[in-house]
Formats: structure tokens, sequence, C-alpha cells
């Protein structure tokens, strides 16, 4: 099997886990294979080491300054500061000569300023830190940006959100390369998370809903999560948290940023997904333990949020 080579720019500030999430994926793969088929490098636009944001420090094997090289894969990775800082013609110019002769490129978190700033995503669709999309679209408006996902493939340029999406994004590559097989061993090695769809959404429901603060809220989202098949219906919600439905739904939307029925769709839908993916049970069932009147109905929304259908999820993801 011949070597695949991945180049990974790491400038000063970078978020270590852009770099060492994606590398350690790579290296997971070549042991679970039982080959050494990608080799990584970490270039830099300095000789000095690589002092991430958390005061840590990665020392570079190669410097853009030795000229373009023939990689198979390049990845830029982020730095959270991207947008203050201007970008160095070299960095630019090499990002641009390399990624000319590599099978694929794509980024991690905001290196995809990087990739814009060289006008390799115009026309592409691309996604990259929620929390940097608004300036994102802002400087590169010929970009297609898709601010929520996790990560995107178009054609050979791949993009992903934050940090641990990195991650995703690997094994996503690692998966076109090697295989569903190996990317869920490694995945499994790795204690991670088995694989999520690039299309699902940077934050999960659950975790949206930690920004409520108001106590009856708050409430209603406990009971919620713990009551899937119960009525909840917005007027059973409000009763039961003592609140005039009309009163409810204004302040939960206010809250969340999505309606109470919008709401318990998604929490409904995230768990069927897991248990989709962590069990054996059968789907009507799951359908109905999550509160869904029937397989069909849970088929329907599921599709619509995740883009497939839960026995195809079930069998590319099931563990």
């Amino acid at each position: 099997m011949s070597t695949h080579k991945i180049a990974i720019v790491a400038m000063q500030g970078v978020q270590l886990l852009d770099v060492i999430g994606p590398s350690d994926v790579f290296a997971e793969a070549n042991r679970q294979s039982g080959s050494y088929y990608y080799s990584v490098e970490i270039v830099s636009t300095s000789g000095t080491p690589v002092r991430g944001s958390s005061g840590l420090a990665l020392i570079p094997d190669r410097l853009i300054d030795d000229g373009p090289s023939d990689f198979d894969t390049l990845l830029v990775a982020g730095d959270p500061l991207i947008q203050e800082r201007p970008l160095a013609a070299g960095l630019l110019s090499w990002v641009k000569d390399t990624s000319a002769r590599a099978t694929r490129f794509g980024s991690v978190c905001s290196g995809a300023f990087v990739l814009g700033e060289a006008g390799l995503l115009n026309g592409r669709r691309a996604t990259t830190h929620w929390s940097q999309a608004s300036e994102f679209a802002r400087r590169f408006p010929e970009v297609n940006l898709e601010p929520n996902r996790i990560f995107t493939r178009d054609g050979n340029v791949w993009t992903s959100a934050g940090v641990t999406a990195g991650i995703d994004l690997a094994l996503a590559i690692v998966e076109q390369d090697l295989g569903l097989d190996i990317a869920l061993k490694v995945a499994r090695e790795l204690v991670v998370f088995l694989k999520r769809p690039g299309g699902q959404t940077q934050f999960s429901t659950l975790l949206a809903g930690q920004v409520a603060q108001k106590t009856p809220i708050r409430a209603a989202q406990d009971f919620i999560a713990d009551n899937l098949s119960a009525d909840l219906t917005v007027a059973a919600i409000a009763r039961r948290v003592g609140m005039s439905e009309r009163n409810f739904s204004r302040q939960f939307k206010q809250e969340i940023g999505m309606t109470p029925a919008d709401y318990v769709e998604s929490v409904r839908l995230e768990a069927g997904r897991r248990l989709a993916e962590d069990s054996t049970i059968p789907l009507k069932k799951i359908a109905t333990d999550i509160g869904f009147n029937d397989d069909v109905a849970f088929r329907r929304s599921f599709v619509r949020k995740f883009g497939t259908s839960p026995a195809a999820y079930r069998k590319s993801f099931g563990s």
C-alpha cells in the first residue's frame, strides 16, 4: 500500500486540537489497518516552535519557505484570532501551490479563512466555526457558507467546524481511503463519537438548550428529556410548569431559539439517532419509545433532519 502524504498547516496561536485531533486519527488508522498508509507532516510559517493558544508548542516538520511539495492531502488548521491578523502572502502562495498538486485539500475550524483568502473556496460549499461564520460570510461572499454543519465536502475540498469537528472530518477521510470498518475501529479506539454525519448541526438540541435561564423553561426541558413518550404538546408542558400556553411558547422561543414543538421533535430525533446507532432495538419500538405515533412518522422526521432514513443510518453507523 503506497503512502498517503498529509500536510497540516499550523500557525502561531493555533488551537492544538485542530492539529493533534486529525493527526491522531490518521496515526490510529495506520495501526488499525496494519500499514503505514498515512504520513503526516506539520507545516509552519516559521522555524520556531508553533505556540498554541493553550501555551503548549509543536515542533514543525517543514516550513513553507521550503517551497511547495507533493502532498496527497493538505489541511489548514485554525487560529481563534485569525480574523484579527493579516495573512502572510507567502502562506497564501504556498497553500495555493500545494493545494493545486494535492488530491484533496481543506481546513479545520477557522483555517477556512486561509482557503478563502487564497480564493480556493469561491463557488464552493464550506463551513467554519460557528462563532466566526458571520465574519467569514462578510469577507468571502462568493463562498457558499454552510455555518451549522460539522463538516462539508464539496468535491475534493473538505472543510470542518471547530476543534473536535476536525476529528469527524479526519474519520470521514479515513472512511473514504480505507473503508468504514477501519474508520469505526479508529473511532472506538479513540473513544469518540462513532461517526457524526457532516450535516449534523454544530450544536445538539440539548446543548443549545442549556442556555435557558428562566427556571420554568429549564423545568420544561428537564421534563421533556426524561419523558419522551409522554404527552409533550405545548398545552401539556405549559400546564406542568404552571404557565399559560401563550406565555410559555413566547418565553420558550425567546430562551431556546426554537418553538417548543420543534424542540420536542429535535430531542426525540436525537434520542432515536443514538438508539439506532448504539442498540439493536427494532426501529418500530424506538419510534414509539421516543414519542412518535408510529415508525412512518419517525422515518419522515428523521429523513427531514438527518437526510437519511433510520434504517440507512443504522446500517452505516450502527455499532
